[in-house]
């Protein structure tokens, strides 16, 4: 599929997407000129297969690889819906406080059961309670995939189930300035009525976290439609309550008060099937090829704009990805200990790290090496 016939399907996916979430029966003569195989590849791009294969049954449209998308977004989001369950009844017993996350909280407002496809669950936790929460994990079956790394730790079950246990919303690595926002955010929290030991957030900072979790991913490697699309959700069911006064002084403060705008705009128009302006169609090209076609390519370039523009940025960005805190009052010298604890044992070790680095850039991560310089000294 070449990048015509993409954004052709891509348009198809936009308007099979906004039938689905407005009610609406898409039109015969429409449907005849999707070329379903290349439909399902740009929905797939964009997790948005089981949402296109309700709204196509609507229709009288039966797609095999659409129908076993819908089943196997159903089955997923029943699984960890069990799974989460027994998870949070765990730690109420424990006394660990808790609030789940995004899609979770997002795909109830969704039409119909399964129309948001979930790729994992995201719950916040009392961040000294990490060892405790792995031992519950483990002993409900859950392999631990990552633990004690950044802020989240990873928990996998076959045959579906990913879970990402937050100790915080955002790492300081991936946004500072997000990350000094939500590190304490437990204060502004909201107790559940129903349990012990469940918070909330209000409708107000439940969206603009999301909006800020958006920003985070827009401005290092690309967000897809399914964002884009939780937005004009959860908008739809909670837009005419919000306090916009409160939302737009809390984006301020976070500094994301113009992209909170820009992608309210672009969700309420698009899925509205209504006009949108050149900005709004810029910002739409983006995320559309933020899938498949340059996620990675993304991240790259916005990393290395932050030293500047120029060969002379790039190579200052390549020399960074060697670098590494030395003083225990650097920012990432945690991260960078629990990754490489055999150098950080002994101070007369780290000189050593730049070259075991080095040698990892060279050998068995060569072929990321290798693309990463491509993409950052491509002519464009």
């Amino acid at each position: 599929m070449n990048r015509e016939e993409y954004l052709k399907s891509i348009k198809d996916v936009i308007y099979l997407t906004e039938c689905a979430v407005n009610n609406h029966i898409p039109t015969e003569s429409r449907i005849n000129k999707m070329n379903l195989e290349e439909l399902h590849q740009a929905a797939k791009d964009h997790m948005l297969t089981a949402v296109c294969a309700m709204v196509l049954e609507s229709a009288g449209v039966i797609k095999n690889e659409f129908t076993q998308d819908k089943a196997k977004a159903i089955r997923k989001n029943t699984v960890m819906d069990v799974e989460r369950k027994m998870i949070l009844e765990r730690f109420e017993a424990e006394g660990i406080w808790y609030m789940p996350l995004k899609g979770s909280v997002l795909s109830d407002l969704y039409p119909k059961y399964g129309m948001r496809q979930m790729s994992d669950n995201d719950i916040l936790f009392d961040s000294t309670r990490a060892d405790d929460v792995r031992r519950i994990m483990e002993s409900l079956g859950f392999t631990t995939k990552r633990f004690g790394r950044g802020n989240h730790d990873v928990y996998v079950k076959p045959p579906v189930s990913n879970f990402e246990m937050h100790t915080s919303l955002f790492s300081e690595k991936e946004e500072k300035k997000l990350w000094e926002f939500y590190n304490n955010i437990k204060d502004k929290l909201i107790k559940d009525s129903e349990n012990n030991f469940g918070f909330h957030f209000s409708s107000e900072d439940f969206y603009i976290y999301i909006t800020a979790h958006e920003y985070k991913h827009y401005y290092s490697g690309g967000m897809g439609l399914r964002s884009l699309l939780d937005t004009y959700i959860f908008l739809t069911n909670c837009g005419d309550s919000l306090d916009m006064g409160y939302i737009e002084a809390e984006c301020g403060k976070l500094g994301i008060e113009e992209f909170e705008r820009q992608i309210r705009n672009l969700a309420m128009h698009l899925f509205k099937n209504q006009p949108i302006t050149d900005d709004e169609h810029e910002m739409l090209r983006y995320i559309i090829f933020s899938g498949t076609y340059g996620t990675y390519e993304n991240s790259i370039d916005n990393k290395a704009a932050r030293y500047g523009k120029g060969k002379t940025a790039k190579i200052k960005y390549s020399f960074s990805r060697l670098l590494f805190p030395i003083k225990e009052s650097d920012r990432y010298y945690k991260k960078y200990s629990s990754y490489f604890p055999w150098f950080y044992e002994k101070k007369s070790r780290l000189p050593l790290l730049f070259f075991y680095r080095l040698g990892r850039a060279v050998t068995i991560r060569r072929k990321k090496s290798v693309k990463e310089l491509k993409i950052l000294f491509r002519r464009k």
